[in-house]
């Protein structure tokens, strides 16, 4: 009996070139990107992981609405008395639901003080008011005054009124809300 061997086909090296080249892609893309992604031909934005998902588990955030706050007002102080009058505006382009305005000074206050509605005193030196809506070029703004009691009667003082919070909104301009004044005691109205 006669055996005889059949030989292997014969590929050409050219075929062996381009069936490596898928293989490795197919491996390169599925392992990046997840299978369902990479045949999708769908790409993920840079940092963000397949499914939506930022390293580390978190979502992308959304887009913040864009918002210019201004503060104005003026300053007055007596004897122990300081007066804070401020007005807020929206320049837009987004309405907001309101913020919380934060007004400081560089002499302690005495003790409890009574405040407008919508203001709390956060500590010694500090009270914080928050506005009602404020709409987009809104002409009357929102405002509010403070009749604050100051320990010692201080010949100057230095009063800061500055946005805390915004509606989480972007503001480009924030110069027009962040305001340092100093006011002497002479009872005078310093603008801010």
């Amino acid at each position: 009996m006669v055996v005889t061997r059949r030989a292997a086909p014969v590929v050409p090296a050219t075929s062996m070139v381009a069936t490596a080249v898928v293989v490795v892609a197919a491996v390169v893309l599925g392992s990046g990107l997840g299978g369902a992604a990479a045949a999708a031909g769908r790409v993920a934005p840079e940092g963000v992981a397949p499914g939506g998902l930022l390293p580390g588990g978190g979502t992308p955030k959304a887009i913040a609405p864009e918002a210019d706050v201004s503060l104005h007002g003026h300053v007055s102080l007596w004897g122990t008395g300081l007066g804070v009058w401020v007005q807020s505006r929206n320049r837009g382009p987004s309405n907001l639901p309101g913020i919380t305005v934060r007004v400081r000074t560089s002499v302690p206050l005495s003790g409890r003080q009574e405040l407008s509605e919508g203001c709390l005193q956060s500590d010694r030196l500090t009270v914080l008011c928050r506005t009602g809506a404020l709409r987009t070029d809104a002409e009357e703004g929102r405002q509010f005054a403070l009749e604050l009691q100051l320990a010692g009667r201080p010949d100057e003082v230095v009063v800061r009124v500055d946005t805390l919070w915004n509606g989480g909104a972007t503001d480009r301009n924030p110069k027009n809300n962040d305001h340092e004044v100093l006011a002497l005691a002479t009872g005078d109205e310093y603008v801010f």
